[in-house]
């Protein structure tokens, strides 16, 4: 089978590899849709794994499984998530299921979304497998784990109907955000960023304020929201960080959902940001079975309008192009690129 083997951003090579052998708990699922995540191009978190194959939003078709799976059969649609937690750990039992280090560490596809067929791990199949309604496209519903991370972040922040949220940051995650946040009764929502395509994008996903991200923003919300800065902000972009501190309300929240520079620190005062604020400072990373089918479900009922963010389709062949468009967005008017290893 066809793989694409990722040694850096600027390349990444098409490798023949043998189709996986499952074991008795497990799946061969092929891959129908694969989205290029953000993540997948931080070249400082992976220079001492490569090479390696990447993928992890994935969907796709049953080709086969083990002997002792009862849960699934051969031609389900599936979608599934590469990070499944242990669920009896000190952390899976105190609600933070994606700080396991099951989670974190020990799950993983075989050999990875950007290849033809994958191996779903036992555990994985048992928690991270979910059925795709036959209305679901294979592309919407690889946004299942993306979608996830979203929704966990959100209720980390415990972002509620009628709060005014500030998303600084109109890419692929930032949008996913303002969606959410629009589909759950967000009251005012405002979006910041430097690239007005992003902010276009930001107004058709249910943004109501536009702004450009910088110090003048802060003026601009007070303006728009009775006097206060913003009740949740969501930083989805690792160089705006200090702007989103800088916009958050006493007593509100401010999550930081991107990753940022390997180096970053973090850019605030205290006794300026926090002392007799109450401001909460918190963060995400990934989804948990739970934020996964809650994901689908939303996908499904079309709360969130997924497809509308996909901006380019592609073989596997073209996987190079793709990951440049990824991780030069604006250069190449990018948003969301699925990979298609089928074709």
């Amino acid at each position: 089978m066809r793989t694409a083997v990722y040694y850096s951003n600027s390349d990444l090579r098409i490798e023949e590899r043998p189709v996986p052998e499952i074991g008795d708990n497990e799946i061969l699922m092929k891959v129908m849709a694969s989205g290029i995540c953000g993540s997948d191009t931080i070249e400082w978190y992976r220079k001492d794994k490569v090479p390696l194959v990447l993928g992890h939003e994935v969907s796709g078709e049953i080709v086969e499984t083990g002997k002792n799976v009862t849960k699934f059969k051969k031609g389900q649609r599936i979608a599934s998530t590469h990070h499944v937690p242990c669920n009896t750990c000190h952390y899976c039992l105190n609600g933070h299921h994606t700080a396991c280090v099951t989670l974190q560490k020990g799950t993983h596809f075989d050999p990875g979304g950007f290849a033809e067929y994958i191996r779903i791990p036992e555990i994985n199949v048992d928690r991270g497998t979910f059925a795709v309604p036959d209305e679901v496209s294979y592309e919407d519903a690889s946004f299942m784990e993306p979608l996830a991370c979203v929704i966990r972040g959100q209720k980390g922040a415990r972002v509620k109907p009628g709060d005014t949220l500030l998303v600084v940051g109109s890419g692929i995650a930032g949008l996913m955000h303002i969606g959410l946040a629009r589909a759950l009764g967000a009251g005012l929502i405002i979006a910041a960023d430097t690239i007005p395509a992003r902010l276009e994008m930001a107004r058709r996903m249910g943004a109501d304020i536009t702004l450009e991200a910088n110090e003048n923003m802060y003026e601009f919300i007070r303006q728009a929201n009775n006097g206060l800065l913003a009740d949740k902000v969501v930083t989805c972009h690792g160089e705006f960080i200090h702007l989103g501190i800088n916009s958050v309300e006493k007593g509100g929240t401010v999550l930081i959902f991107a990753s940022a520079p390997e180096d970053a620190i973090i850019p605030a005062k205290i006794n300026d940001i926090f002392w007799r604020t109450e401001v909460t400072l918190t963060s995400t990373y990934a989804g948990s079975p739970a934020d996964c089918d809650l994901a689908l479900k939303m996908i499904r009922s079309g709360a969130v309008n997924v497809n509308k963010l996909i901006t380019d389709r592609i073989g596997l062949e073209k996987i190079q192009e793709g990951f440049q468009k990824v991780a030069f967005p604006v250069k190449h008017n990018s948003i969301k690129v699925i990979v298609e290893p089928q074709k």
